[in-house]
């Protein structure tokens, strides 16, 4: 697994997105299935920019593994508040804008994008997986 240990920290979230996009570049992914990550990556990174340590700062690692070479799976671990995004509600987005609840669309999109998502919280850290099989 390749990984990377950045500041959680919004101004960092380009260093996840290419970290990431450059090994899947490499191993051959598609462009689409590499935007969709890459949208994944913002969603998951940019949550844990804003909370997990607010009012704080800390560190996020990234770990990466791409099996097959149409396989990836992502981790992201921080040491900041515990928080399972997997017991957020999915928003109803048949409803109009005006009548959502605010926020909810980042777990949307990631259950849409993904194909398996895990939680745990343990020694300290929320470490989230996230796995995805390129479709052929």
């Amino acid at each position: 697994m390749h990984e990377l240990i950045i500041p959680a920290n919004i101004d960092h979230l380009y260093e996840a997105q290419d970290f990431v996009t450059g090994l899947m570049e490499e191993a051959g992914f598609s462009t689409r299935m590499t935007g969709s990550i890459s949208l994944v990556i913002e969603e998951i990174f940019v949550n844990i920019a804003g909370n997990a340590y607010s009012p704080g700062e800390g560190e996020v690692k990234i770990g990466c593994a791409l099996e097959d070479s149409k396989t990836i799976e992502l981790v992201f671990e921080d040491s900041g508040k515990p928080y399972d995004p997997l017991e957020e509600k999915t928003p109803d987005i048949e409803l109009p804008a005006e009548e959502r609840e605010i926020g909810g669309l980042g777990i949307f999109l990631y259950r849409t994008i993904m194909d398996e998502a895990e939680y745990r919280y343990e020694n300290g850290k929320n470490i989230l997986t996230l796995r995805k099989k390129e479709e052929q």
